[in-house]
């Protein structure tokens, strides 16, 4: 019933010539004067002024925010649309600048009858700079040019595409055995074209916008993005959202999106579920704390996003935030997507590209290849970490999706995340909570090693927690290195409800994890790095009887001496190395003195020995370790 009446009410607002957004509140912005924010409000409980006529009321846009203006003699409030008349003394140059942002004093018309002497004022010019800045804007704003829309479509036409060949795939086999099996699974995006078997739950295919806005609150705020300047439009709710939408396209004076409506909690969050692959795979459902979401906690919510787009709506190019993946399900309508793949030279030029003067111009001629992706109602798309792709909207379309961190992509999400950070991206835009995320996941798989059963990774994911550990003990050097407001930072990171030991967690995850894929060294300077097969340098490590982790105490020698003594010049009698094979280098691994046969001749050595000693306590006692090194130098005469 409500719907019914909202309907009628808006039906009957069509009818009478007037708009449906007539009657929302306005909000006074841009006044002289900012102490009399009481009269603002007394003037926002008004939808009219004292300068309200017929012709100015035709003038009024519905989509645009109010202005209002106060006249600084008897504080009555006006619309700028019905103040906005040039004074008769400006001059033609200000007459150029008379706008609501350039006034310095103004008056109304009974003020200035009242009193002649009043004048009508503008603000000094501001200082202008020949520096050179960077625009953050998409809208050629730096070339003088009016922000256009469609552009972007008109850039499209002379460009060429790939062929879509990624891989269409039954919901059914969209699993972890799939993952684990596959060893090109979530590296490259996948289309299912009907979401049986997924495990997945939707709304209704007749689902609206106007179902969105009844079931979350018409009055919830809501970001919208102007896709001429793909930057966001201030003042919306869901409500003035549903009208917008409800014009018909050529009424529609700007094109505008949502991409950012979040409804965990929502009645519209209880119709949506994921696919079941990422609930498997979703670090915020399998490590953050059950105890610690919902209403009064803060955790990363990211899983169930409603992008609502217009005919003509353009994304520009991005990677999604902290290199999520991303599940993408088109309830109705279409989408086209272009994709750059995430190799390091198109990253390179992603991150040149990303907040300069290079934004106005086409990515996709600064990387190998695009590939296009067409997706239309009941489609189901996954895209792995990393990948750089923009959205196109051919026609009114609602999608629900969500971002997820996993296991098998860490590297990718930190290096996305160096580039955020290179690039400055505000941290509002980043991925919510991601370091205290990253201390939950490590913190549980260093419990899981522990356990008598310790779990057996697949390669993917031994790797990927590799650098998972790695990232948290760069975290610890930050709280014993860093300086008072980096330490300060990063401790507000760590979640104290279950690490009480953060640089116990990363060194011990770490080791284990070295330990598991073969190699048993922790030590800080030693880093090991994968060969071109991905295989680990092993190093025998000593095992001296005791635990090779007490807290990691001590961490350091707490002495060490280092000298070098050169020994006395002697002559031996020693086959040379040939140079036409490599048979001598094993001879000569195993040489010792008197053994010389054959072709041999004499040979001049010079030797030195270095020796280091080093020591620390421990809590048996004392610890003291000695280490020898001689070294040879074989000249032949």
């Amino acid at each position: 019933m409500a719907r019914a009446r909202r309907r009628s009410a808006r039906s009957t607002a069509r009818a009478s010539g007037t708009s449906p957004l007539s009657s929302r509140t306005p909000t006074p912005e841009a006044v002289p004067d900012a102490n009399v924010a009481a009269d603002a409000n007394v003037a926002a409980d008004n939808s009219s002024c004292p300068g309200c006529t017929a012709e100015s009321s035709a003038s009024f846009n519905q989509f645009e925010k109010e202005n209002w203006i106060r006249c600084d003699v008897c504080k009555t409030w006006y619309h700028w649309r019905c103040a906005a008349t040039e004074p008769p003394s400006f001059s033609e140059e200000d007459k150029k600048d008379f706008s609501i942002d350039k006034i310095d004093k103004w008056y109304c018309k009974s003020c200035l009858d009242t009193d002649p002497s009043r004048v009508i004022t503008l603000k000094a010019p501001t200082r202008k700079s020949d520096r050179k800045r960077n625009y953050q804007d998409y809208a050629s704003l730096n070339l003088g040019l009016k922000p256009d829309p469609n552009r972007w479509q008109r850039m499209l036409e002379n460009k060429t595409f790939k062929p879509d060949n990624f891989k269409r795939m039954l919901g059914s086999d969209v699993n972890m055995d799939w993952l684990e099996e596959d060893e090109d699974a979530m590296t490259e995006p996948i289309v299912v074209e009907k979401p049986d078997g997924l495990g997945m739950k939707m709304p209704p295919a007749d689902f609206t916008v106007e179902d969105v806005a009844e079931l979350v609150g018409e009055e919830v705020p809501v970001e919208v993005i102007d896709v001429a300047t793909q930057s966001a439009s201030p003042g919306w709710n869901l409500g003035k959202w549903a009208d917008y939408i409800e014009l018909e396209p050529e009424a529609r004076e700007k094109i505008y999106n949502v991409i950012s409506l979040e409804v965990t909690g929502t009645q519209v969050g209880d119709l949506v579920l994921p696919p079941k692959l990422v609930r498997d795979l979703d670090w915020v459902e399998n490590f953050w704390p059950s105890t610690r979401k919902g209403k009064g906690h803060a955790y990363p919510k990211v899983q169930l996003y409603c992008l609502m787009g217009v005919a003509s709506g353009w994304t520009d190019w991005h990677i999604d935030f902290a290199g999520s993946s991303v599940y993408y399900h088109i309830l109705r309508g279409s989408k086209v997507f272009y994709f750059i793949k995430p190799t390091p030279a198109n990253l390179a030029a992603y991150e040149r590209w990303s907040g300069t003067e290079l934004q106005n111009s086409w990515l996709g001629d600064m990387v190998d290849e695009v590939v296009k992706v067409v997706l239309t109602a009941g489609n189901t798309m996954i895209i792995p970490s990393g990948w750089i792709h923009a959205v196109h909207t051919p026609v009114d379309t609602i999608v629900f999706g969500g971002n997820f961190l996993h296991s098998y992509s860490t590297p990718m999400q930190l290096k996305i995340r160096k580039i955020e950070i290179a690039t400055q991206v505000p941290k509002k835009f980043r991925f919510p909570l991601f370091t205290k995320l990253c201390w939950y996941v490590g913190d549980k798989c260093l419990r899981d090693l522990k356990a008598s059963a310790p779990p057996s990774y697949p390669p993917r994911v031994l790797t990927s927690l590799l650098a998972l550990a790695d990232f948290l003990v760069s975290e610890v050097r930050i709280l014993e290195r860093g300086s008072e407001q980096a330490k300060k930072e990063a401790r507000e990171h760590i979640p104290a409800d279950r690490v009480k030991d953060p640089a116990a967690v990363a060194r011990e995850l770490r080791w284990r994890m070295r330990v598991a894929a073969g190699n048993t060294s922790d030590d800080e300077g030693n880093v090991v790095k994968a060969s071109g097969a991905g295989v680990k340098r092993k190093r025998a490590a000593e095992d001296d009887g005791r635990p090779k982790f007490k807290n990691f105490k001590p961490r350091r020698w707490d002495n060490m001496i280092e000298k070098s003594e050169e020994g006395e010049a002697r002559t031996v009698k020693a086959p040379k190395p040939s140079e036409d094979d490599d048979a001598w280098k094993e001879q000569w691994i195993q040489w010792t003195d008197g053994i010389a046969e054959g072709d041999v001749s004499e040979v001049q050595v010079k030797s030195r020995t270095d020796t280091m000693v080093r020591v620390r306590r421990t809590e048996e006692g004392l610890e003291r370790q000695r280490v020898e090194r001689v070294v040879e130098s074989w000249e032949w005469q």
